[in-house]
């Protein structure tokens, strides 16, 4: 199977689909790989790792020509669907609830494509779980940022000068993104504490050493482990007791983001101006609009002597480990659907069926 490797081209995108690692498991596996020259150059991948792990090199003109299959972090653009073969496989972020219309786009053209956001969490998908991995990297980075920006350090510390009182942090959701953030912010020795309206999630909260915040709010989860959306009533609720508790923390991490719906709004302008100048906010959920009121996708900003970074793409800031992570997830599931490079699309498989988004039927998995 001819598996084509494009360099990305959404702006600030620094990861690739491919690394070499992963290019050395495909080919012995059955896989032929090509990969667009400079495709890895962003994440830390220069061309002569990819030829040494196996790969064939090529220019944009003609790459696409006899492939089988397209990996890439995400969206093709419209000129690069349109060189697509029908019946060709592409595998990427797709956003198949947010963009209908680029995935009508891709049926019509008879692509057989696979969201990496719609594999299913299910144990035998594990390993191509792409939104967990990115998470995680998304998570532990979030940290770094705000330890950046806040005026206060991380761990306590007792000098001849005097003891300076440890930075105090609060992560708003106990996904895999808030609990990676739950740890790295203790690793650096901040008091940390973290809500989410999951009472399922204490366990794993206390267990990394952070204290649960009980705010007297519970919701359910669904079958994806997402938290479902809250009544009214309780959304109230929710608003009023974070608007008393978040001003007395330095940092707050928002990851409350619940794959192609808006962000639910969890802390309000008025409470931002609660804060203490110098404080800062990071919002992981900017690229669904944000938890926080003011948070400006896209940008960092400051309101109140607050700093609140709304950069939507956290894992391509650290491009080379955020690429080996998806590089992983992808092999996996390209081996899944051409065991030893020969493709077998069994469509009633739960993987195969669950993370098909277009295919040249009138029959689509959603």
């Amino acid at each position: 199977m001819r598996i084509v490797v494009p360099r990305e081209a959404a702006a600030g995108e620094g990861r690739v689909a491919l690394v070499p690692d992963a290019i050395g498991r495909l080919t012995p596996a059955g896989f032929e790989v090509v990969v667009e020259r400079g495709a890895g150059a962003a994440a830390g991948f220069p061309d002569e790792d990819y030829a040494a792990a196996g790969a064939t090199l090529s220019e944009s003109a003609g790459l696409l020509d006899g492939a089988h299959g397209v990996v890439r972090v995400s969206r093709p653009s419209a000129e690069e669907v349109a060189a697509m073969a029908p019946g060709t496989v592409l595998i990427g972020f797709l956003a198949p609830l947010t963009d209908p219309e680029g995935i009508e786009h891709l049926r019509r053209h008879g692509v057989v494509a696979f969201a990496m956001e719609s594999v299913p969490r299910i144990t035998r998908a594990q390993a191509m779980d792409a939104l967990s991995s990115q998470a995680t990297v998304a998570g532990y980075k979030a940290v770094l940022i705000a330890a950046d920006r806040v005026q206060k350090m991380f761990p306590l510390l007792m000098t001849a000068a005097g003891t300076i009182a440890p930075a105090r942090v609060l992560v708003m959701g106990a996904g895999v993104a808030g609990l990676q953030a739950i740890a790295t912010a203790r690793r650096l020795g901040a008091v940390v504490s973290a809500f989410d309206v999951r009472p399922a999630v204490k366990e794993q909260v206390e267990s990394l050493g952070a204290k649960f915040l009980e705010l007297g709010v519970r919701g359910e989860e669904t079958e994806g482990g997402y938290a479902k959306e809250l009544t009214p009533e309780q959304q109230a609720a929710q608003q009023a007791a974070l608007e008393e508790r978040v001003p007395e923390f330095d940092i707050v991490i928002t990851t409350a983001l619940v794959p192609g719906r808006p962000a639910p709004k969890l802390i309000a302008a008025s409470t931002v101006g609660q804060m203490r100048s110098g404080s800062c906010i990071v919002d992981l959920a900017a690229e669904a609009g944000g938890n926080c009121e003011l948070t400006n996708p896209g940008q960092e900003i400051v309101r109140d002597g607050v700093t609140i970074v709304g950069f939507t793409n956290l894992p391509s800031l650290m491009a080379a480990d955020a690429s080996r992570l998806y590089a992983r997830n992808v092999s996996a599931l390209l081996q899944h659907l051409a065991p030893e490079g020969e493709l077998t699309l069994d469509f009633d498989d739960d993987i195969t069926g669950g993370a098909c988004v277009a295919r040249p039927t009138d029959e689509v998995a959603t």
